[in-house]
């Protein structure tokens, strides 16, 4: 009977350990709370792991940092909701998948040499997925927006990224099997889509440095250069760039 209690204990225990983290918050600034699949809210400390199903929110004057494993940032601005959904961390293949419910979350991570990193944030209305670069995405019920600051940033619909989960998991992928992207449109500045809000995105789009995308709950969408001297100005962006340059 002991030895049965043991076992059962070890089993436990193990199960526990062998849940990877999807990070730690390394910089709670303000009312920063976190919920767990109690969804019960608790003040989030420094350095605390976050995992799968968690949800971050910030409340106003309030922003939160992530570090992930291996390295790269995610840091929430205010008045915002991060729901942390995905992670599978290898040796030399990391893969993040979060939901951005409303406000501003910052993504700043670089593959290191051979390494294949993705993370991807969805809005209510798009998806945004990096591959060792920086990009800021912007959650609206209606709207969100996506700029790109460093690198490039692969863009769909939510819709369309929702559905190809769901044909994945159908096929019996494993449940963290990152998606793959099929052929993409790249488009670099100062490429705009002529007249706003004409043309509906069906497919994955590479956007380039410096280039924004907003895309509405009907799918169509929006393209420009934005004026990255403007957007320098924002508070947030520029407390994003401040800890970006003490990495």
């Amino acid at each position: 009977m002991v030895s049965l209690r043991i076992i059962i204990l070890l089993i436990l225990s193990t199960g526990l350990f062998s849940q990877q983290p999807f990070g730690k918050i390394s910089l709670p600034l303000g009312k920063v709370e976190l919920s767990t699949t109690s969804n019960k809210w608790t003040r989030a400390k420094p350095n605390q792991p976050v995992f799968e199903g968690n949800i971050i929110r910030t409340q106003a004057k309030s922003r939160c940092e992530i570090t992930l494993p291996g390295g790269g940032k995610v840091r929430i601005g205010e008045n915002s909701e991060l729901e942390l959904n995905e992670v599978d961390v290898k040796p030399m293949s990391k893969n993040f998948n979060a939901n951005l419910k409303k406000g501003n979350v910052w993504v700043s991570a670089k593959a290191a040499f051979g390494e294949k990193k993705n993370i991807a944030v969805r809005t209510p209305t798009a998806v945004a997925a990096i591959r060792g670069t920086k990009y800021r995405a912007k959650a609206g019920d209606d709207e969100s927006s996506v700029l790109v600051y460093d690198g490039k940033v692969d863009v769909n619909q939510a819709k369309n990224y929702i559905e190809e989960r769901k044909e994945k998991r159908k096929g019996m992928a494993p449940k963290n099997t990152p998606f793959k992207l099929g052929p993409v449109e790249e488009i670099k500045a100062p490429t705009q889509v002529a007249g706003p809000y004409e043309i509906t995105l069906e497919e994955w789009i590479t956007l380039a440095e410096g280039m924004q995308i907003n895309v509405r709950k009907d799918g169509k969408y929006s393209m420009f250069e934005f004026d990255q001297a403007a957007d320098g100005d924002l508070d947030f962006v520029k407390w994003n760039k401040e800890q970006d340059a003490k990495q």
